[in-house]
């Protein structure tokens, strides 16, 4: 499917609703998000980028702000992410240095003007917009030309467990569906950014019970946002055969999610009228 023209599926407002109640218990369920991290800062090692003004894109409760600060230690770091219960989390990090800012907005429509930024770094924010491409001719917008932007993401094999467990059960969409990482690509160079690099690796996480499963996607604001999801509770006996299914067999259950990670380079994409824009050079630092 392409990245860039299938119909809404993702319901926005359950997205931010469920990430704001997920803000309190994130820190501690997000191993997935700690893998991807380190994952990204790994492949940007040997990557050249002077930075005074580094986002943060869906930086959920900014654990990744330290350590871009250490990568980038002159520039203003600035966590943008959709929902205010994850920003809330960013302001309360006592450890986070005083260079950094939270804005809260969408980043299909950042509030940051034209080729202001010199880094974009996005951990696993994309698997929540339906079209990257929105977010792609964002970055495209915003990024200097040759800055650069880093990011992390699932493939479509992702939580193919549950998929097929769940249609053993019924017709009803119960997973997102997740981008192939060549139409992610295309999607890139569409945008206007250039020379995109991008790598896959799997990770397996085992549980040993439903109840378990559930509470880490619950943890992590990652239950169930989609259009076409059954409204209202799942039957208690539909739910007991797609958990029979899930775990057939007894013992530990592996899950797959693909993660994909890339990066690529600004272009200097033309200006995008009409818009109410920060300039984030003129957001003062805050001093101790």
């Amino acid at each position: 499917m392409n990245a860039t023209d299938h119909r809404s599926d993702l319901r926005p407002a359950d997205v931010r609703h469920r990430f704001d109640r997920a803000a309190e218990r994130f820190d501690a369920a997000d191993f997935v998000h700690r893998v991807t991290r380190d994952g990204l800062l790994e492949r940007m090692r040997p990557m050249t980028a002077a930075a005074s003004n580094v986002i943060d894109l869906g930086s959920a409760t900014g654990a990744a702000i330290p350590l871009l600060q250490k990568r980038f230690r002159h520039a203003r770091i600035i966590a943008v992410d959709f929902s205010a219960g994850m920003l809330r989390g960013v302001r309360s990090k006592k450890t986070l240095l005083s260079k950094r800012h939270a804005v809260q907005a969408d980043a299909r429509k950042l509030p940051f003007a034209d080729v202001s930024i010199d880094v974009v770094f996005s951990n696993l924010m994309l698997p929540w917009i339906d079209n990257p491409g929105d977010v792609f001719a964002e970055v495209a917008r915003v990024l200097q030309r040759d800055g650069l932007f880093v990011f992390s993401t699932l493939g479509p094999d992702s939580l193919v467990e549950i998929r097929e467990a769940w249609r053993a059960v019924d017709d009803g969409i119960h997973v997102n569906r997740f981008a192939d990482m060549h139409d992610v690509g295309d999607a890139l160079v569409r945008a206007g950014l250039r020379d995109p690099v991008l790598d896959v690796d799997r990770l397996a996480v085992s549980y040993r019970s439903a109840a378990a499963l559930l509470r880490d996607l619950t943890a992590v604001g990652a239950r169930n946002s989609l259009h076409g999801r059954q409204r209202g509770l799942t039957g208690r006996e539909r739910f007991q055969r797609f958990t029979d299914t899930l775990f057939a067999g007894g013992g530990a259950r592996a899950l797959t999610l693909e993660l994909v990670y890339g990066h690529c380079w600004g272009g200097g994409a033309s200006t995008r009228g009409g818009d109410f824009t920060i300039d984030a050079r003129k957001i003062p630092l805050r001093r101790q």
